[in-house]
């Protein structure tokens, strides 16, 4: 018996019959086409689905295993990276295990960008891809599953919401992790909060530590013991700019306003195509290093996240142009991975020109966005020198 079939990411033998379903849904073709080329997808969509039919079944006919379909997913990445980025950089890969399976828990900017560019730099490596997991709220549509699972993702509840219910998901879920880690030798990519950071502070919840131990048999293993064999490794991910900024700004603002904020249907979706279409400037992975303290609770585990996430987080122009716009001064830390000083010219009105439009609440929200790393680089800054 699978115990694990419901979560799981989808095995070798399955992955035929998940290609013929979406090589066969409609509403997938829709979403290809106005990905594609949304002008025609507005003026003649029974025109362009055919030809997106076609060219999809081109694409996937050697598809017949999990590797192939990454390889699918690989090219489009490469091509979205040379189009829509302008560069992308990687440090503290030697702190990734080869011979074993790793937990790499990192910050949450991007729905899909943020594990498939942990993806791209385990590949570009030499490394095995990860196992991603993804909120539940994630598949309103048969096809974002078919999607999602094919790319080795892994299905976290959130749509639970009896405790009976969700301590059962939950628990399935820890044992989920533990396995692929410490059984299967995967390693699993996993955010350090439940949904982005869209107000820029990185923080981790010690509820996600709570949920990775559930799995803990107390009288057999320690807490510390179970942290070291999970074998934690932080991640930190950096954009130059975030295709979905404004879209941020306007859910905070929403929430300071009038106290609450509700999605539209199918919202999550439509941010991934957001991601992934906008244009992200610079990128930054950073590998923090591997956790084998004595941690007692999920707190402290949290904390030592947070100071690798934040101390290894690359600055950009647009956060250090953000902080100066707010607090009236340069911050004195540097940007890039090479550590700048200067910088580069018309960075400034570049910064004022993407967010020229905006109304002057919305502006600030924007700004205090792209300022909150530095603010945080400066408080754990101020922390250490105590």
């Amino acid at each position: 018996m699978d115990q694990f079939a419901e979560i799981r990411p989808y095995h070798d033998e399955e992955v035929v019959g998940v290609v013929q379903r979406l090589q066969n849904d409609a509403e997938f073709h829709n979403v290809l086409a106005k990905l594609a080329y949304p002008r025609l997808a507005k003026i003649a969509p029974n025109l362009l689905r055919p030809a997106v039919r076609w060219h999809l079944r081109k694409q996937l006919k050697a598809v017949n295993n999990v590797y192939d379909a990454q390889m699918v997913a690989a090219q489009y990445l490469d091509e979205m990276i040379e189009s829509k980025c302008s560069g992308v950089t990687v440090s503290g890969l030697d702190n990734l295990p080869r011979e074993s399976g790793c937990l790499i828990l990192s910050n949450h900017r991007d729905i899909a960008l943020d594990p498939a560019l942990i993806n791209y730099s385990r590949y570009h490596h030499g490394l095995e891809t990860v196992r991603i997991a993804i909120g539940d709220n994630l598949l309103s549509k048969p096809f974002a599953a078919d999607l999602m699972r094919l790319n080795k993702s892994f299905i976290v509840p959130r749509s639970a919401r009896a405790p009976k219910k969700m301590l059962v998901a939950f628990k399935k879920l820890s044992a989920y992790i533990k396995y692929s880690v410490q059984e299967d030798g995967e390693s699993v990519w996993m955010a350090q909060r439940e949904g982005r950071a869209k107000d820029g502070l990185d923080r981790t919840e010690p509820a996600i530590i709570k949920m990775i131990t559930m799995n803990r048999n107390k009288a057999e293993e320690s807490f510390a013991d179970y942290i070291r064999a999970m074998r934690i490794i932080p991640a930190t991910v950096s954009y130059e700019w975030d295709p979905c900024d404004v879209k941020k700004a306007e859910e905070l603002l929403a929430v300071s306003t009038t106290g609450s904020y509700q999605k539209a249907e199918h919202e999550d979706l439509k941010s991934i195509g957001l991601g992934i279409e906008g244009e992200k400037g610079a990128i930054h992975v950073a590998y923090g290093t591997l956790f084998v303290g004595d941690y007692d609770t999920p707190e402290q585990v949290a904390t030592a996240l947070d100071e690798q996430i934040i101390n290894n987080y690359v600055l950009h122009p647009s956060n250090l142009c953000a902080y100066e716009k707010q607090a009236g001064k340069q911050c004195g830390l540097p940007w890039g991975k090479d550590e700048q000083r200067d910088l580069p010219d018309g960075a400034m009105a570049a910064f004022d020109q993407r967010f020229a439009g905006l109304s002057e609440a919305l502006r600030e929200q924007v700004i205090a966005i792209y300022a909150n790393p530095v603010h945080q680089k400066l408080a754990l800054a101020a922390l250490d020198a105590r």
